[in-house]
């Protein structure tokens, strides 16, 4: 019996759909349903019971996904440890990364690392909707905001305060505004994410929290767009100090109302399971913190954000 086929099988068991396994395992759904009885004939009794509508445990499945999960861990963690200790760093790297984020910052940063460890592959799905790890043929998530599912398992990077930020020919042209009231005046270029359009800018000042509706001609779905067109003098954007960190350094975009703090966020690697933790990842975790923080200090550094940061 191969191991391959008994991965299928515990997919489709956690799927309940044989064409669901296969999306996520990235192979032909006939694929998998040839393993599937492939593992079946081996052990002669069926594993599932099929309807058309729907797959479910057999008897025998009961009890036999458990412990063939339990041996397939333990298979896969003994693994994990011989290439802890031998250094050997290798594998897929299947990521979800946000838009700008990703385009503009994070590839750079893993093409040196898969420079240096030249086993490591990468599938890259570069999207802002929320990875959904039961759908998605992806193995870690790069993503701002905590994990919000009690079933996965993540690493925080690094603190992300968030920016008002707009170029100097816009100010020029049009003023700059020193009150969150004032970008009622102001063409705000604002990102929408599933149909909804975040033109509601909260800003806080000492004990004071102030809530501003705003409005503009451009509304997109892709954050990297809404940088662009920041950077290109038509409106003011509020967007994290990531994605726009290199746009701030060489000066093509400046922050305006610095005495208001917009509401932060923190980025994290998002894992389905400890399963997906493996030693590629964990040094990929590492360099993602050390090249974050390297960001962070240079954006100190130029008086654009407080060192608390970095706490």
């Amino acid at each position: 019996m191969l191991l391959e086929d008994l991965q299928v099988v515990l997919k489709v068991a956690e799927f309940r759909s044989i064409t669901a396994a296969a999306t996520h395992l990235d192979m032909r759904t006939a694929t998998a349903s040839a393993a599937l009885k492939r593992v079946e004939a081996h052990l002669g009794a069926e594993l599932f019971i099929r309807t058309t509508r729907q797959l479910r445990l057999s008897s025998a499945g009961e009890k036999y996904i458990p412990q063939c999960e339990q041996a397939m861990l333990m298979l896969d963690q003994a693994k994990q440890n011989m290439k802890g200790e031998l250094d050997v760093i290798d594998g897929d790297l299947r990521l979800s990364v946000s838009s700008d984020l990703g385009r503009n910052v994070v590839i750079p940063w893993i093409d040196d690392f898969m420079d240096t460890h030249s086993k490591v592959s990468l599938r890259v799905s570069i999207s802002d909707t929320n990875v959904d790890f039961y759908r998605d043929s992806v193995d870690l998530a790069l993503r701002y905001g905590s994990p919000n599912d009690a079933n996965l398992y993540g690493f925080k990077i690094c603190n992300v305060p968030r920016l008002i930020c707009a170029s100097q020919s816009y100010l020029d042209q049009h003023g700059t505004p020193t009150h969150p009231q004032d970008l009622a005046e102001h063409n705000a270029l604002l990102y929408q994410l599933q149909n909804l359009t975040h033109d509601i800018w909260e800003f806080t000042q000492g004990n004071d929290s102030i809530k501003v509706k705003v409005s503009g001609n451009r509304v997109a779905n892709d954050a990297d767009l809404v940088r662009r067109w920041c950077v290109n003098g038509k409106g003011i954007a509020a967007k994290s100090c990531l994605d726009l960190a290199h746009d701030l350094l060489t000066n093509k975009l400046v922050t305006i109302m610095s005495d208001y703090q917009v509401k932060s966020t923190e980025l994290w690697l998002i894992f389905p399971s400890r399963q997906s933790i493996t030693p590629a990842t964990r040094l990929l975790r590492d360099m993602l913190k050390q090249q974050t923080r390297d960001l962070l200090q240079q954006l100190i550094a130029k008086g654009i954000l407080d060192k608390s940061v970095l706490d």
